[in-house]
């Protein structure tokens, strides 16, 4: 079992994997994957305007970000095979279909709020912290 280090006295503990409660629902490999899946571009701003903007479809997408339908759908899928976008399909189809329409999940809207988002609003206090204007 890894050994619990008081985070505020130390800085952390020495494995980044012992950052994990001990019965975590996600592994230390599940949420790499995660930050490697929204370190992209593209698949960082189709999450942020899911995010932003709510559950949209693959054409409103495709139209709102200029991405082509089959680089949107690659990077749909790697976003929903880590868990951070999830595809919803409705059950009764209408005049066009079967619509199916994508959203970001809780675990996606999270990585984004306090992972590069909030390094990106906090850029001018990192400025003024270290003297840098450039």
């Amino acid at each position: 079992m890894p050994r619990r280090i008081d985070d505020t006295i130390d800085g952390g503990p020495d494995d980044p994997e012992d950052l994990l409660p001990d019965h975590s629902i996600l592994s230390f490999e599940e949420y790499m994957a995660m930050q490697r899946a929204i370190g992209n571009g593209t698949r960082f701003k189709i999450l942020y305007r899911l995010k932003r903007d709510g559950p949209m479809s693959a054409k409103e997408l495709t139209e709102s970000l200029g991405i082509d339908g089959n680089s949107l759908h690659y990077h749909l899928n790697e976003l929903v095979d880590v868990g951070v976008v999830e595809n919803r399909k409705e059950n009764t189809p209408d005049r066009d279909g079967l619509y199916s329409y994508y959203r970001a999940t809780a675990i996606g809207e999270g990585l984004l709020e306090h992972g590069v988002e909030a390094l990106m609003r906090r850029e001018q206090v990192f400025r003024d912290a270290y003297g840098r204007d450039e």
